[in-house]
């Protein structure tokens, strides 16, 4: 939802704050690792029960993720690997956030409650893996109700309101779930439509025709007017 709606608006406003930064020769891999520190820090904090500090390790996470594309497109860098480099990176910090999360309800609350950001997490890398396989094979998956950044956002309102973060987890989970149906609604009603498709007729090539099948009697016929005329 964020990224169809808000993305281009927000890109277009980091652009100067990228160009500064590309001055200062920092480069978006840099930015990328720091981001993934921070939410390594992040993580730990959560578990450790400091859901506010956790809080705003979060909300630093954040900057690097929104200022290495900016600094790419200011450098002219941007690459594939770059891509592919933050697409891994944003996995990464998914997996640290939401097991900082379980580790810290495992710890705090009974039963197996710390199953649900483990299950929050697994729905996330699902509708991520929908959208790459969807790319790879030339159809559009982006969308839905909870992305990742509507995540990270609802994730920051749980860990501000812990007394709250139970039933916030739980709504995540549903709206990560309606969002996994979305994008496979999505895809498959494009993958529909193209194999639907009226596929346009070929005209049949016609063979030229080869005089092999009649070419040992024409020989046959030589030879037998020479031998004629030579007997």
């Amino acid at each position: 939802m964020f990224d169809g709606n808000l993305r281009t608006q927000v890109d277009r406003g980091l652009t100067p704050i990228g160009r500064s930064l590309v001055k200062t020769g920092i480069t978006p891999d840099v930015i990328t690792v720091i981001g993934i520190v921070m939410s390594g820090v992040a993580a730990v904090t959560i578990g450790a029960g400091y859901l506010r500090v956790g809080f705003l390790f979060l909300l630093l996470t954040a900057i690097p993720d929104a200022l290495d594309g900016a600094v790419a497109r200011a450098a002219g860098t941007g690459s594939k690997r770059g891509a592919y480099f933050d697409s891994v990176s944003d996995r990464l910090t998914d997996g640290m956030l939401f097991g900082g999360v379980a580790w810290y309800l495992a710890s705090t609350e009974p039963g197996r409650i710390m199953m649900l950001p483990v299950a929050i997490m697994g729905l996330a890398m699902f509708i991520s893996y929908q959208r790459a396989k969807a790319e790879s094979l030339g159809w559009d998956a982006k969308g839905g109700i909870m992305e990742r950044a509507e995540r990270i956002v609802v994730l920051a309102f749980a860990l501000l309101f812990p007394e709250l973060m139970i039933a916030t987890l739980w709504v995540m989970l549903v709206l990560t779930a309606i969002t996994a149906v979305q994008r496979f609604v999505k895809v498959w009603k494009q993958a529909t439509a193209e194999h639907d498709r009226p596929v346009p007729a070929r005209r049949a090539r016609r063979r030229p025709r080869t005089r092999t099948s009649v070419e040992p009697l024409w020989r046959q016929r030589m030879r037998e007017r020479r031998e004629a005329r030579n007997g």
